[in-house]
C-alpha cells in the first residue's frame, strides 16, 4: 500500500510551482499517494495529485481567521503518513497534527522575520516587535517537527541547530519547462528591457528601474517592459512622474505562455531587487528565467546573486541603489549584440548542466525515502546538502 502524504497551503495558489508542480508531482511520480490541501474550486485528482479545496477566501484576515480550523479539518480526514505543510500561518496546524502522533515537514521557502521590514499592511511601529515574535514561534517550533525542507542552503543556515532532519530543494526550473531559446540574432531583436514579477514593488526596485530608462542617451532605442501587478496605486501615480516612464511599457499580469513571448523577445532581465535582508540571501525564481530564456541579466549585486552570475558569466550586476548603474549596464549590453547573446547563451547552458530541477526531484525523494523508513539513524543525520552540525 503507498505511503501517504499530505501537503497543505493557505498562503499559496492551487497549482504552485514550486509545491503542486516540481513537489507534488514528483511525490506522485515516485508511487506516494499525494493530497494538496489549497484553496481551489473542484476537488479531484490532477497529474496523480489528490485536492481537495480550501474556501477560497475573500481577504487575508478570512483566510487567516478561517484557515487553520479548515485545514485541519481536511488534515485529519486525510489521514496520512507525513503532512508536509508551507506557509508560517499554519505553525498551529502543524503542532497539532505532531500532539496526534504524526510526522511533520515544514518546507521555508524564505526568511520570513526578515519579510517583515517590507510588508506594507503592517504598522511601521509594529515591524520589529512582529519581527521578533515571529522569530522566536518559527524557531521553537521548528525543533519539534519531524524535519524541514528549505528553499535554499542560506535559509538552512538558520536551521541546521535547530532541527538537525533538513534537506535543502532547491527551486530551480524544471527541464521540461526549459525551452531553448529563440534563434533571433540579438542584432534583430526588440531593445526590450524585462522585469517579470508577480509583482511590481518599490522593494524590488520599481522606481530605480524607471528612473534608469532617464540616463540612456536620448538616441539609444529602448524600451523597459514590466510584468506584473502593482503593489498599490499610489506607486503606479508616482513611478507616472518619474523621468524615464516615457520609456516603459505596462504589461500587467502575463499566463505563462505571455511571459514566454516577452522572455523570447526580450534584450535583458532585470532583477534589480533593494538590499532587504530577505532578498540578499534569496534564489530570485525570475533569475533562472532569465537564464532558461537565454537573454543575459542586470542583477543586484549580492554575494549570492554574484556568485551564480559570475560562473555561469551570464549578465552584469550593479548596485540596485543606483539608477545611472543600472542605465550604464543597460546600455553596454544594448550597444554590444554579440556579447549580450553570447551572455545569454552561457545563462542557459549552466541551467542545463547545473541549476535544473531534476538533481532537487532527486534530494526531495532521497529525503522521504529516509524519512518514511525505519531506519533510526535519520534521526541524528544531517540531510540535505553542504552544511554542518
Amino acid at each position: 500500500m503507498a505511503r501517504k502524504i499530505c501537503i497543505l497551503t493557505t498562503a499559496h495558489p492551487t497549482f504552485d510551482v514550486r509545491i503542486f508542480h516540481k513537489e507534488g508531482k514528483a511525490l506522485a511520480r515516485a508511487g506516494y499517494e499525494v493530497i494538496l490541501v489549497a484553496s481551489g474550486q473542484v476537488d479531484g485528482t490532477y497529474e496523480g495529485v489528490t485536492l481537495k479545496c480550501l474556501p477560497v477566501w475573500k481577504s487575508r484576515a478570512d483566510r487567516f481567521l478561517r484557515g487553520t480550523a479548515a485545514v485541519y479539518r481536511l488534515a485529519l480526514q486525510a489521514d496520512a503518513d507525513v503532512y508536509h505543510f508551507h506557509d508560517p500561518e499554519l505553525i498551529p496546524v502543524a503542532l497539532l497534527l505532531l500532539i496526534q502522533g504524526k510526522k511533520v515537514v515544514y518546507d521555508i521557502h524564505e526568511d520570513l522575520p526578515r519579510t517583515i521590514v517590507y510588508k506594507n499592511y503592517i504598522p511601521r511601529v509594529l515591524v520589529k516587535p512582529i519581527s521578533r515574535t515571529v522569530e522566536l514561534i518559527e524557531d521553537c517550533a521548528s525543533r519539534r517537527f519531524s524535519a524541514l525542507v528549505t528553499a535554499s542552503p542560506q535559509i538552512a543556515s538558520r536551521f541546521t541547530k535547530r532541527n538537525r532532519n533538513l534537506a535543502v530543494v532547491n527551486n530551480y526550473p524544471k527541464m521540461e519547462e526549459i525551452q531553448v531559446p529563440s534563434g533571433n540574432s540579438f542584432k534583430d531583436r526588440e531593445r526590450t528591457l524585462l522585469y517579470v514579477g508577480m509583482r511590481i514593488t518599490r522593494s524590488r526596485g520599481a522606481e530605480e528601474m524607471v528612473r534608469s530608462m532617464a540616463f540612456l542617451p536620448k538616441d539609444l532605442r529602448a524600451d523597459l517592459r514590466l510584468v506584473g501587478n502593482w503593489e498599490d496605486p499610489e506607486l503606479v501615480s508616482s513611478l507616472k512622474q518619474l523621468p524615464g516612464w516615457d520609456r516603459t511599457t505596462f504589461l500587467g499580469l502575463l499566463d505563462r505562455g505571455g511571459v514566454a513571448g516577452e522572455l523570447q523577445k526580450a534584450y535583458a532581465g532585470l532583477v534589480i531587487l533593494h538590499p532587504e535582508p530577505n532578498y540578499v540571501t534569496s534564489q530570485p525564481v525570475k533569475l533562472y528565467e532569465y537564464m532558461c530564456a537565454g537573454i543575459p541579466v542586470i542583477a543586484s549585486d549580492f554575494p549570492v546573486w554574484r556568485e551564480i552570475v559570475t560562473k555561469a558569466q551570464c549578465g552584469l550586476l550593479v548596485n540596485p541603489m543606483k539608477p545611472q548603474e543600472i542605465a550604464e549596464a543597460m546600455e553596454f549590453l544594448l550597444t554590444h549584440p554579440e556579447e549580450a547573446e553570447e551572455m545569454g547563451r552561457r545563462g542557459f547552458q549552466a541551467i542545463v548542466e547545473h541549476y535544473n530541477w531534476a538533481t532537487e526531484e532527486e534530494e526531495l525523494l532521497r529525503f522521504y525515502s529516509k524519512l518514511l523508513s525505519q531506519d533510526a539513524a535519520f534521526e541524528t543525520s544531517l540531510m540535505g546538502r553542504g552544511q554542518t552540525a
